[in-house]
């Protein structure tokens, strides 16, 4: 997000003892400090309220996984594995064959399927 490394670190330090002085400064930094404290903890106790209010069905939700890039790779790596969620279900519609576990010849068309209709 942030492409900070140590030279920019050591600029932003200078600015920083340049606009608020050496006096001000352990005073800042110790509100900005509180401030990131606070912040998790709110973070945290949004975390658990939801946890609370989604009940015990949803113990295995993980927060993270509302991410959209981790949503995405968890399921194409998942899918891309064999571990996708419908194989694991057993439903007929979970994996491309003729239902006897072998993939499809090239040029084969799938079974008809009316419930995927």
């Amino acid at each position: 997000m942030f492409d900070l490394n140590i030279s920019k670190l050591l600029i932003l330090a200078v600015l920083a003892l340049i606009i608020f002085g050496p006096n001000e400064l352990p005073k800042i930094a110790r509100q900005a400090g509180q401030a990131l404290r606070d912040l998790r903890k709110i973070a945290e106790g949004a975390k658990n309220d939801l946890r609370e209010g989604l009940g015990p069905e949803f113990a295995d939700f993980e927060i993270e996984d509302l991410n959209p890039k981790r949503f995405v790779a968890k399921h194409l790596f998942d899918d891309m594995n064999g571990n996708s969620g419908l194989q694991e279900r057993g439903t007929a519609a979970a994996a491309p064959n003729r239902g006897n576990g072998t993939p499809l010849a090239p040029g084969e068309r799938p079974p008809y399927d009316i419930d995927a209709t």
